[in-house]
């Protein structure tokens, strides 16, 4: 068997990093078990859904490492949806009804004040031919329910029918379909819920697992009823916890709330989003990750945990600056040119600045540093000026190396009988314009003597 994963967002809004929690935990289960990765739209939503958020949907997905080996619109599958709501209809296992929203909610506290549980009567079953017909001509149109398998003869007698499964992330877990109204399928306007599409496209695309967030728990069972009902095997399920704010919140893609966009143009480099998505509330300590394929690695859908963790944008700060400090010069060089920082200092300024980049683009500033002078222009009081004039009277010959910032400040030090913060921080703002950054004995031999002596304020 083929391992086949799909994630499904509706293009309704921008991903955020709880949905690319979703969308990594199927990619790296199908990288590790050399599978098929599914992207699927669910876009029967004609009204809400819109190509745009498709669009950044499939670009965010694409910057985070992941890449679709196929991708679906549910809203070019009507045809197919239709097909199987016959198939329901001709073996009995889809009904008509007729409730309004009213009806229904006021059955429902009917129920609830008698303290029973809010289960649909299947009224609607009673009907007769005659009976539906009226109604129609009445102008009422149909919903649709599927007749859960949970009794023997008489649908009006059910009974506890337990549905299994192994969840790949829970363990065990049971469902009693007695304990579950039938849900609707299809609306009165012929619009589908998500259920049956969802379904008949895991059939359709050979889904062997579906793995999502632990909302989707409850209606497991109702959903494997359906698999059943049209005649597949059922594919294997994982719940994983899901996300919220560091208030508890939940997150929604409605908001924008840590949308994958907002922190791709915040600087956050994509592996740092994908370790803190994957590794948060599992048993792996969170850490800065380099690359997809050693995040899989440590990927263990068993190791998360049951309840719902916090995402701390903060650790995205610490996790970016930990992968910026690493990076190697053969990672960074291609975006380095995009950015025109190119020539044969290209890799010692790399090795020399990364170290003090939060984000990316930070190193732009140092470059200019570099190459045009100091950013912004140094401010030096009249005293700290007279001093790094006469310093500059001792800066050494090159050849430069790592050893020249040190000659030179000790025989400032002597002349001078400055030390420390006195000493130090004058020179580096005539250089840099800067209060700190990179070892000048690193940025020195970078500059060279020429450079830095246009820099004598």
């Amino acid at each position: 068997m083929t391992v086949t994963v799909r994630f499904a967002p509706s293009p309704t809004g921008l991903i955020h990093i709880g949905n690319s929690r979703t969308a990594l935990f199927n990619w790296l289960f199908a990288l590790n078990n050399r599978g098929r990765f599914v992207l699927r739209f669910d876009d029967t939503d004609v009204e809400r859904s819109r190509q745009e958020y498709a669009d950044h949907i499939q670009r965010d997905l694409h910057w985070l490492g992941v890449h679709p080996d196929v991708i679906v619109h549910q809203s070019a599958r009507f045809p197919t949806y239709a097909a199987a709501v016959e198939r329901l209809k001709a073996a009995g296992k889809l009904y008509a009804c007729y409730e309004t929203a009213e009806e229904l909610e006021l059955r429902r506290k009917v129920l609830l004040s008698r303290r029973l549980p809010p289960i649909y009567g299947r009224e609607a079953l009673k009907l007769s031919a005659d009976e539906r017909a009226r109604l129609e001509r009445e102008g009422k149109k149909p919903h649709w329910r599927f007749l859960l398998p949970n009794f023997d003869t008489d649908p009006y007698a059910p009974h506890r029918t337990e549905v299994h499964w192994d969840d790949l992330v829970r363990g065990r877990e049971t469902v009693d379909l007695a304990s579950v109204s039938d849900p609707v399928l299809v609306r009165e306007d012929g619009s589908y819920l998500y259920t049956l599409p969802s379904v008949v496209d895991d059939i359709e695309l050979g889904i062997s697992h579906v793995i999502r967030g632990d909302d989707h728990v409850t209606n497991t069972g109702v959903q494997i009823a359906l698999f059943e009902a049209l005649g597949a095997t059922p594919p294997g399920f994982g719940h994983h916890n899901l996300l919220t704010t560091t208030t508890g919140e939940g997150l929604s893609k409605r908001t924008g709330a840590l949308s994958i966009s907002s922190l791709r143009e915040a600087g956050i480099e994509p592996m740092a989003v994908a370790a803190l998505a994957v590794l948060i509330g599992t048993s792996e300590n969170v850490s800065a990750i380099p690359s997809m394929e050693e995040l899989a690695r440590h990927f263990d859908l068993a190791a998360t945990s049951r309840s719902a963790s916090k995402f701390d944008p903060a650790e995205l700060t610490v996790l970016n600056k930990t992968l910026l400090h690493h990076m190697p010069f053969a990672e960074a060089k291609e975006r380095l040119g995009a950015l025109g920082m190119v020539g044969e200092k290209a890799e010692a300024f790399w090795n020399t600045v990364r170290g003090n980049l939060d984000t990316f683009d930070d190193a732009r500033r140092w470059w200019r540093v570099v190459t045009e002078g100091p950013q912004p222009a140094a401010e030096l009081s009249t005293e700290d000026r007279d001093f790094v004039r006469d310093a500059y009277d001792f800066l050494p010959l090159e050849p430069w190396d790592r050893d020249t910032w040190k000659v030179w400040t000790e025989r400032v030090k002597e002349e001078s009988g400055r030390k420390g913060k006195a000493l130090y921080l004058p020179l580096r703002l005539a250089i840099t314009g800067l209060a700190s950054g990179p070892e000048l004995s690193d940025l020195l031999p970078i500059l060279g003597r020429e450079a830095v002596l246009g820099r004598r304020p």
